[in-house]
This record gives C-alpha cells, structure tokens and sequence, in this order.
C-alpha cells in the first residue's frame, strides 16, 4: 500500500501556517507498514487542487488529503473531490443536522455558509466529525481512495486512527511494520561520515532492508537514520540492531546518543552518573550553553548555572583571567578555573571565540577555544574552527564544547 499526502492552504506556501499534519502523518503511516510515496502542499486555487490531486493519485494507491473543508469560500477540497471522482456535490441532512445542533448546543445561531460542510460528493463516506463541525471523507477512485480530512491537527489525529489508519489496513492486506532509529553524531562532516561508511552503505544497497540515510540537524548534530521494514515491530528491531552494530563499528564514539536524546541530555547522564556537577563560562556564545542546559528537565541537580563573561573586563574581574588577548586556549582555560571556583562546581567548561563579522587579535573567525577544569586542578583545552557566519558559527560552538566535555568524561 502506497500512500500519499497533500496539504491545502495558501497559508503553508505563505510560511504563516507550519505544515507539521504531513510529517505526523508520514510517521503514523511508517508505523504502520504504509509506503509514503510524496507530501505535497498546494493552495487554495481549485485547478491546481484537481491537477495535483490528480498526478498524486497517478503513482499512489491512497491519498490523504488535509485542509479546505471549512465553511468559507476558499474552502473547496470537496469540490475538487468531486471533481476527479466526476460527480456532484450532494447536501447530507444527516451531517447538516449535526452541524445545526453543535451551534445551538453552544447557544450561537449557525451562520449559513456552515452548510458548505455538509456537502458531500455523491459515493463518498462520511467520517463523523467528533471535535468540530466538518466530517471528514473516505472517497473511493476505482481501485484507489482519496481520504479528505480538517487541517485542524486535533480533528485530523482523531479521525485518522479512529477512521483513515483501519480502512488503509484493511485495503493493503498485509500486516507490516516500518520501525526507525535516529544514531545522533558529533565530530565529523557529513561527506567525512559518507566516507566512513561506505562499506555498509554499499551493503545495505544490495539488501534493501533497511535502509540508512543522512539528516544534517545544526546544532542537533548529523542524524544517521536506520529504517526496517517487517512483519512484527520486534522482527524490524531486530534488524536495526544488526545493522545498528555495524554503523557504530566504523564511526565509534561520533555516536553520542539516540532517538529523542541529545547532548546535554547525554552530558547530564554522565554527569550523574559521576556524581558531578557543571558550571559554565562563555563569552562567543553568550548564554546559549546555559539555555540548552537549562532546557533539559531536571537539569538543577548536575548543572550549577552559567557566567556570561562577554567583555573582556568580565573575564578579567571576575573570572580572573589574565589580562591580555581573550581568544586563546590559555584564556579558555582561566575562564574554565574561574567559573568552577565562583559557582562551586565540580567542573568548570569554558568557551571564547570569534563569531565575527571581523577578526580579533589577529584570530580568525569561526574560531572557538574550549577549556575544561576538574576538581583536582587538572585543565584540558582545545581549539575548533567551525563554519563562518555568526549564528551558525554560535550554535555549533555549543554542541562542539558540550562533546569535547563528554569526550573527556568518558
């Protein structure tokens, strides 16, 4: 079973609405052994509704379809429905009655144009609508089917599980599962990360299943993503796990995490387990650090809290730094000292850098120096040079300090 999605509104291709049904809709569908073919957005203009309907169609077995049943006039995806299943649009009395008792149950009169929502096109089924006022619709195109559902994300999750995901079981006639696990790396570029693994790539291309692809994630780091498809969600597992080996075999300790963990999640779990606790001076990154620690719950009980030592006076006064050029791995590493001793913690990390828009004492930007102090008095450092341009350059600087400490660590 092969299944598509398109999104209507002009507001996606506008930017002022975020399409996020398709990506929950592909992995429902993953979930469940269903092929996602494409994910296509269009607005509200009725031929190019028809037109892209139509080709999606052409390579699919089953489109979704999200969006433009509403009560107002750019709301005209049954009308294109109808269109491509080349019937008339009919008036429901059923679904009419329902909308009519919603507005008076609320005590509101129903404006006239809500009985656009009860206009269905002749064959199709209804989805009773359960959180709002337009039903959603199951409507057959010879052997493929067009399911048509309210881009209210609430009203489309409802109507997919209870109605959309059975009917595509049921139609496929093959139980199979798509299972995906996210290797989270650090360290290495993604065409270095090609390089590396190359050979499994190579594998994986002339078995099938699974299957491995690259997501370059900023500051995220670059995601290596393992995807199984099976009978059994534990049989898809099984095979990850296989394959899963065999990646981390060639890029070792890049892998920091998985899934829904990231660095600082990670950071922290080592922290614990050490028994330690964290405080952080930055001067090029400005208190980003502190902000993606602090978003981790439960951060209080390993993280101490941060100094932003943006001027260079700053690092002087109060982190005792010696006075004299401030983007050094010596700088770094007073930085790093200073901090541990002013918030107590059992480490102290540090970063100062140039982000630009010029360089500083002769340093170039994208240039950060990391330091790291322990409690025993013992310092590490080192120097990154990261990709120019000024909020890019911050971000990665983060996620580079947050794994140089991990690296340590472990």
């Amino acid at each position: 079973m092969r299944c598509s999605v398109v999104a209507i509104g002009t507001e996606l291709l506008l930017g002022q609405i975020v399409d996020t049904n398709s990506s929950w809709l592909g992995e429902q569908l993953a979930a469940a052994g269903i092929d996602s073919l494409f994910q296509v957005k269009v607005g509200d203009n009725l031929g190019r509704i028809v037109a892209t309907l139509k080709s999606t169609l052409n390579e699919a077995d089953a489109v979704i379809i999200c969006g433009g049943l509403g009560p107002t006039h750019d709301d005209i995806t049954r009308e294109a429905i109808a269109e491509i299943m080349d019937v008339e649009l009919e008036l429901n009395d059923e679904v009419a009655l329902v909308i009519e008792e919603m507005f008076t149950a609320r005590g509101r009169k129903m404006p006239q144009n809500n009985l656009r929502q009860a206009m269905v096109p002749r064959g199709a089924k209804i989805i009773e609508q359960r959180r709002g006022t337009a039903p959603g619709l199951i409507c057959p195109v010879g052997d493929k089917v067009m399911y048509a559902v309210p881009g209210v994300p609430f009203e489309l999750y409802e109507m997919f599980e209870r109605a959309i995901l059975p009917d595509l079981l049921m139609r496929s006639g093959e139980a199979s599962v798509i299972k995906s696990r996210v290797l989270r790396t650090w360290g290495e570029s993604e065409s270095g990360l090609n390089e590396r693994l190359v050979e499994v790539i190579d594998e994986l291309e002339k078995v099938g299943n699974p299957t491995l692809a690259f997501l370059a994630s900023g500051w995220e780091g670059i995601k290596v993503r393992l995807t199984a498809k099976a009978h059994t969600a534990q049989e898809a597992i099984a095979l990850i796990d296989v394959w899963d080996a065999k990646v981390r075999a060639k890029v070792g300790d890049l892998v920091f995490g998985v899934d829904q963990q990231t660095m600082e999640s990670v950071l922290f779990d080592i922290l614990r387990e050490k028994k330690l606790t964290l405080g952080v001076a930055e001067s090029v990154t400005g208190g980003l650090v502190a902000g993606r620690l602090t978003a981790v719950v439960g951060a209080s009980d390993v993280f101490r809290g941060g100094i932003v030592s943006y001027a260079s006076d700053v690092k002087f006064d109060v982190l005792g730094v010696t006075p004299g050029p401030v983007v050094s791995e010596a700088a770094a590493k007073e930085m790093a000292v200073g901090v541990r001793k002013a918030l107590g913690s059992d480490i102290g990390l540090a970063l100062t850098g140039v982000a630009g828009p010029a360089e500083q004492d002769g340093v170039k930007v994208g240039t950060v120096c990391v330091g790291i102090a322990f409690s025993d008095g013992t310092t590490k450092s080192t120097t990154f040079h990261l990709p120019i341009g000024r909020e890019q350059m911050r971000q990665l600087s983060v996620i580079t300090a947050l794994n140089f400490l991990r690296n340590q660590l472990q």
